[in-house]
């Protein structure tokens, strides 16, 4: 890490015990999202499990892996709550006949029959902090998770992963996306760390090279999210339904501050055989973000989604773009001792402590509209904490190894 400059907060200790305080808020916050047949719940703004919801497949591997990273911090309870999402990663949403994993389960089973590679890349990052983390079955599960992305998702053809496939693994959904191929480079740098296979860090360049050294530049740093299935954009996907929670219209602008984060944790794990653009590629990503999405219509706050000339499509603020903008901030600082990303960061926190942080009922309020006022119109309740609690952790670990691993080896700040 850079040297702490005279009012810096990333390097401070006193901020540090701040951020270790709000992370355990949060773990404690989760602990209700335990549902007894299996998994994690959906929780309602209150904190209640919402029994009207299925039990999500990403959700409980999100919180699979929170509760994993807060084993390996020593927080009592924690080690539990990870063996109960691993046990269900292995039964409850396993599909035993065709291999993989169901998206959601209801009260009479599988939701739906398809394989998703965002569940799948969850289902991968929630192995390898659990096989980390020493919990049991965790290292079973992750051989099958790397063995089902490789074998299903992974495109060698075009280094990329592939959307979404039947119950059967039988039929391809020729749609293509970004979000799930970066949650994908997520879980191979995460899975890197824990298995030495530095084969998953060249899988993790492929994917990051075409999105950050190929459609950045050629699109205006506005990331193309929506795809045909021989990864031709298509820039009107959803137009009609621009707040899509997953895949919206436009350019989401907290896709451009992650895959930041990215490309920072991708550098350094890469170390001398980094190629010399992911660097100058990630700050050109987060100008561009900050440029298009902080406090462009009136009020402070990230709007959610941006058109291709950069106006605002939905005005939206969710939490998890402020969480991700602190850690891009935080990375970025760490990367190149720049202090102006120290005073994003300060900038960033201030405005998730006024904002989103539910003193009253617990967690973040997920959602808030253009005016800062806590919403619903995308998100309901406040389904889980992954992307909160892993932004009180990224600012007081390095770059690499990836947070189960560097927690592991008592690297944390």
């Amino acid at each position: 890490m850079s040297d702490v400059l005279p009012g810096a907060w990333l390097g401070s200790p006193a901020h540090g015990r701040w951020l270790e305080a709000e992370g355990d808020r949060l773990l404690d916050f989760g602990r209700a999202s335990r549902d007894p047949a299996g998994g994690f719940a959906w929780l309602d703004a209150a904190g209640r499990p919402d029994p009207e919801r299925p039990v999500e497949l990403w959700i409980t591997c999100r919180m699979t892996h929170v509760f994993g990273l807060g084993a390996l911090m020593g927080r009592p309870g924690c080690g539990p709550l990870a063996d109960h999402g691993v046990a269900a990663l292995g039964d409850r949403f396993r599909d035993a006949v065709h291999g993989g994993w169901y998206g959601a389960i209801g009260a009479d089973g599988p939701v739906s029959g398809d394989k998703a590679a965002y569940g799948h890349a969850f289902v991968l990052l929630a192995a390898a902090t659990a096989s980390c983390a020493a919990r049991p079955g965790a290292d079973e599960l992750l051989g099958q998770a790397l063995e089902v992305v490789l074998d299903w998702f992974w495109d060698d053809e075009h280094g990329m992963v592939v959307e979404q496939w039947d119950e059967s693994f039988s039929s391809l959904d020729p749609y293509r996306g970004l979000n799930a191929n970066m949650h994908t480079v997520e879980a191979f740098l995460a899975a890197a760390d824990v298995t030495g296979d530095r084969s998953l860090l060249d899988r993790a360049l492929r994917i990051t090279t075409r999105v950050l050294h190929e459609l950045g530049p050629a699109h205006h740093w506005r990331l193309p999210e929506h795809f045909d299935d021989a990864w031709n954009p298509q820039p009107d996907y959803n137009l009609d339904t621009p707040a899509h929670p997953f895949r919206p219209y436009g350019a989401t602008i907290g896709h451009g501050l992650e895959w930041t984060r990215l490309a920072l944790h991708l550098r350094a794990a890469l170390g001398a055989d980094a190629p010399g653009w992911l660097l100058d590629a990630a700050r050109a990503l987060f100008e561009a973000s900050v440029a298009d999405g902080w406090a462009v219509d009136g009020a402070d706050g990230f709007v959610y989604t941006v058109d291709w000339s950069g106006r605002p499509v939905v005005r939206q603020r969710m939490h998890w773009v402020a969480a991700e903008a602190t850690a891009a901030a935080a990375a970025l600082w760490q990367a190149t001792g720049d202090p102006s990303y120290d005073a994003w960061y300060r900038t960033w926190w201030d405005h998730v402590a006024c904002v989103f942080l539910d003193r009253h009922r617990g967690s973040w309020h997920h959602e808030l509209d253009p005016e800062n006022r806590p919403d619903d119109a995308t998100w309901s309740g406040k389904p889980d904490t992954y992307h909160a609690f892993q932004a009180t952790l990224f600012p007081r670990l390095p770059l690499s190894p990836t947070l189960s691993v560097a927690l592991r080896d008592g690297l944390l700040a």
